[in-house]
């Protein structure tokens, strides 16, 4: 269970990552104009956009770092509830705009997110 965590957490850190970092560097406008599942930026302001992309960064390095060097592991299942949060805003979005196919995307890292959260809160936690 607790290399399945690891994997979990891992995996979705390298996606929030990267996920996170495209909207610190990209344009709102150039986001919206690279994929037909980005047209959720329409609906955001500019700064709305780089604080999802910020808190996305946070999360991934939450998920991997405080584990690694032992320094407040309790923050690793805080930050999965933290994707938990911003994934459920990403659903509520896709079904504002009927986006349901896009969706199930955002529900398989939703779910992902929940598994590392409960795992490391429960049954596999730090604290021993």
């Amino acid at each position: 269970m607790n290399l399945a965590l690891w994997i979990v957490a891992g995996l979705l850190a390298a996606a929030y990552l990267f996920s996170g970092g495209g909207k610190l560097i990209l344009t709102k406008e150039k986001m919206a104009s690279m994929s037909t599942s980005a047209g959720w930026v329409n609906d955001f302001s500019a700064r709305s956009v780089k604080a999802i992309g910020a808190l996305e960064v946070l999360a991934a390095a939450g998920l991997i770092l405080p584990a690694v060097l032992n320094i407040a592991p309790v923050l690793v299942p805080l930050a999965a509830l933290g994707l938990v949060f911003v994934m459920l805003g990403a659903v509520i979005t896709r079904i504002r705009r009927h986006e349901f196919k896009v969706m199930v995307a955002d529900l398989v890292y939703l779910a992902l997110a929940v598994f590392v959260a409960w795992g490391r809160f429960g049954p596999e936690s730090f604290s021993g």
